[in-house]
């Protein structure tokens, strides 16, 4: 069978692959973007919820993480947040802006992979999906592709799309890694990011009564810390602060919570206790945090009866178990509920005006698949947009 052939074969098409497809398209490319899964961008559909946090309003490289999180610098200047808001704003798709500059879709995310698969369409991009790649190889003017349908393609320009290992149950594999690898690239070591962490057994079990409980958090760890919503779980810790402190926290490590942040809780029990000695230390402290959540850190100091029986350095030690909670994690949940993957393909191999290998011409690398990591609140998508924007301009 005579391969066929086309300027740009891209893998993957998720965020990061459809966007590139639809700029290499407009440039007057013959693209062809394959992808194994039954349908396009199936995390963008998942994602908030299903409204997509498609951006977020302060995006830069500081909320990056890789071995250069300055790589990333160039495509999101080129591309910016901005400029993919322009985007749905001209695709009618009504958004909002909720906490810390996080825009999500005032209806369905499935109106982003709508406008996508339309720019597509529009580009006369060849969507071909259930497809994945058997066999890859270098050929002389470019590269050659053995696909599961039964077709060769031949592509001058091969870009790698298909991200990372996180939420496997949606098709996720490290292909882009092995591909990577075979043409002599340099992978990082990967692992689970924006993941909720997990407790031995042993804390579980003190911890049993609380889960369910959220509260507003500090969570230092790994050199950083984030305030935002913390959530005991039955495993351990999630939410949004301690996603965010996975993408940090390595085994072995603690890390510290504050979950009454800006309050002296010191202060306020000793008021407390000036004004009703009578009342139960748990339950003063129920006025200030959720009240299991006082009864379990209570339990857990051995902190009985009634305020005016414990003395203020017993109430110090409240407030340090309270706002100053350390705690060592035993690992992750692992890339089963990991919202991203941490590392891929290092960026000093890679380009980052074009996201081309330097070493392997007509290779390009984007999206999740590069050592390029966001925080959590729309920064992985916008890196997305970004860097399938600046390989579209060049593949």
């Amino acid at each position: 069978m005579t391969p066929q052939t086309v300027d740009v074969l891209i893998v993957g098409a998720g965020a990061a692959g459809m966007m590139c497809a639809i700029e290499a398209g407009r440039r007057g490319r013959s693209v062809r973007l394959i992808d194994h899964a039954r349908a396009p961008g199936e995390k963008i559909r998942i994602s908030g919820g299903g409204r997509c946090n498609f951006t977020n309003t302060g995006t830069g490289p500081a909320n990056f993480l890789g071995e250069n999180p300055r790589f990333a610098t160039s495509a999101l200047k080129r591309f910016s947040q901005h400029d993919f808001v322009k985007r749905v704003d001209r695709a009618g798709i009504a958004w909002h802006e909720k906490t810390l500059g996080q825009l999500f879709c005032d209806d369905s995310a499935k109106q982003i992979i709508r406008m996508l698969t339309d720019d597509l369409r529009a580009a006369g991009v060849v969507l071909s999906l259930g497809v994945s790649v058997e066999r890859v190889e270098r050929v002389a003017d470019g590269f050659e592709a053995a696909l599961s349908d039964g077709t060769t393609v031949r592509a001058a320009s091969l870009v790698l799309a298909t991200g990372g290992k996180s939420i496997p149950k949606m098709g996720a594999t490290g292909w882009a890694y092995d591909a990577a690898r075979q043409f002599g690239l340099r992978v990082t070591e990967t692992r689970p990011a924006l993941v909720p962490l997990t407790f031995e057994a042993g804390l579980l079990e003190t911890l049993k009564p609380l889960a369910g409980v959220a509260v507003d958090a500090v969570v230092k760890g790994g050199g950083t810390s984030f305030a935002e919503a913390m959530l005991f779980t039955h495993r351990g810790l999630s939410g949004p602060a301690i996603l965010q402190i996975s993408s940090y926290w390595r085994e072995g490590e603690a890390i510290t919570v504050a979950m009454a942040p800006g309050e002296d809780l010191y202060a306020r029990l000793k008021a407390a206790k000036e004004e009703n000695g009578k009342q139960m230390v748990h339950t003063a402290l129920g006025h200030l945090i959720p009240r299991r959540l006082a009864e379990s850190v209570c339990e857990r100091e051995g902190i009985k009866g009634k305020l005016a029986e414990v003395g203020d350095k017993t109430l110090r030690r409240l407030d340090a178990a309270v706002n100053a909670w350390t705690v060592k994690p035993v690992g992750s949940e692992g890339y089963r509920t990991a919202e991203v993957t941490l590392g891929g393909v290092a960026t000093d191999q890679l380009d980052q005006q074009t996201m081309a290998a330097k070493s392997v011409p007509g290779l390009y690398v984007i999206g999740e698949a590069a050592d390029v990591t966001g925080w959590l609140g729309g920064y992985n998508f916008q890196w997305a947009w970004s860097s399938g924007w600046a390989a579209g301009q060049h593949c």
